[in-house]
């Protein structure tokens, strides 16, 4: 699978960043996600305008396990895609000329594999299939706990302006 950005493009990715590792406070100020809905620690690989690997850890005291479910707890499927998403989202919102904030637009063909519990480390590997007029992105995710397939799918962004303070 291969970007749809053409060579302009890329030489100026690879000119303006050769970061390939992001923190917890690095990932925050490109995305907008905030805690209960920052789903992403650490970016471990990046490259610019194609793709990017993130980890979650999972952990017993996130919100969404005291009630999914009791005495058995799973990391809901919705919050696996979300956090591949917002894997997908670094490497979106450093493309040059991407402005506005980057929201789901679609999923596609998106299996689960096998259940995340607390104390996984999801590892998600997300890559860039094609981008459109700056404003349209698909991306291909997949998400491995213990090199076992967690869940894979393909995902579709839009860009929108971003909205003034107080709104």
């Amino acid at each position: 699978m291969t970007s749809t950005l053409d060579s302009a493009q890329t030489g100026a990715l690879d000119s303006t960043s050769t970061k390939t590792e992001y923190s917890a406070e690095e990932i925050y100020a490109l995305l907008p996600h905030r805690y209960p809905f920052a789903l992403v620690d650490r970016i471990v690989g990046y490259v610019p305008g194609k793709q990017a690997t993130g980890i979650k850890n999972v952990t017993f005291n996130e919100p969404q396990f005291q009630g999914h479910f009791p005495g058995r707890p799973i990391m809901p499927g919705v919050l696996i895609v979300e956090a591949m998403a917002q894997v997908g989202g670094v490497v979106l919102t450093q493309i040059p000329g991407v402005e506005g904030l980057c929201v789901f637009a679609g999923i596609d063909k998106v299996r689960f594999r096998r259940p995340v519990v607390p104390g996984d480390r999801l590892i998600m590997t997300v890559e860039l299939l094609a981008i459109k007029r700056l404003r349209f992105g698909k991306m291909y995710g997949r998400a491995e706990v213990d090199g076992q397939l967690a869940c894979e799918g393909e995902m579709m962004f839009s860009v929108v302006a971003s909205a003034p303070p107080g709104r």
